[in-house]
């Protein structure tokens, strides 16, 4: 009797091990978004908290593996979906301003102050542009400049011509 019970037990075990096997090898289907959807996300997101949210949604649905192989990528599609990314961190500033170079992120807390991000991913290397505008910030030589505009002399002269 002890022998059959180690003989069902031996099957059953058998039995779940080829089942976690089968398992494991069968491919699953993963519907990756494309990427340029993404990055046109990432200008509407800037403008709209509910837009964030949706995109934070369609990365946490995507499985680890598709993530870390599109993150894993050197191409410059890679930078632009590590910017995405880091929006859904700068989502406590009051307002968000993007603008790519020599900067990525202009963030503005009223009551705080004024933050100029730029998103790195691995190593931290900054090219000279980049270089030369972080001295100027931490000088403190930062100037808000007003700018008047008057009316262009051309755009008279076709109003005048027309009338």
């Amino acid at each position: 009797m002890e022998t059959f019970v180690y003989v069902v037990f031996a099957i059953v075990v058998l039995a779940l091990l080829v089942a976690v096997v089968v398992l494991s090898l069968r491919p699953r289907k993963v519907e990756i978004p494309d990427i340029k959807v993404l990055e046109q996300k990432l200008l509407y997101a800037l403008a709209s908290q509910t837009s964030i949210r949706e995109i934070q949604e369609i990365l946490k649905g995507m499985p680890r593996d598709v993530m870390q192989s599109i993150t894993g990528s050197l191409s410059k599609r890679t930078g632009k979906l590590n910017e995405l990314m880091a929006t859904f961190e700068l989502t406590h500033y009051d307002r968000l301003f993007y603008l790519g170079e020599p900067i990525d992120f202009v963030g503005i807390k009223y009551d705080e102050g004024v933050d100029f991000i730029e998103v790195k991913t691995g190593r931290f290397r900054l090219t000279e542009d980049e270089k030369k505008l972080r001295q100027l910030i931490e000088s403190g030589r930062v100037n808000y400049v007003p700018l008047s505009v008057e009316r262009i002399g051309l755009a008279e002269e076709l109003d005048t011509e027309e009338g």
